[in-house]
């Protein structure tokens, strides 16, 4: 398992794990960030990712990114 932030861009990814507080997963969840669903790194700008979750692109920040393991 590796984080969202090294994950090849462009690549479909699949969500094995996501960490952090009952607050953050509860918020991620409703963002469509789900164990054992899929995900795509769209594009990076200094840490920050934009992501391709459930037919929607979502803007991610890095702390936040690191919690989703891919």
């Amino acid at each position: 398992m590796i984080p969202l932030t090294v994950a090849d861009k462009e690549k479909e990814q699949i969500i094995k794990k996501i960490g952090g507080n009952e607050e953050i997963r509860r918020h991620l969840a409703n963002l469509g960030f789900t164990v054992g669903g899929t995900v795509t790194v769209i594009n990076s700008l200094n840490g920050n990712l934009i992501i391709k979750v459930k037919e929607s692109r979502i803007a991610v920040g890095e702390d936040m990114a690191r919690k989703i393991m891919v």
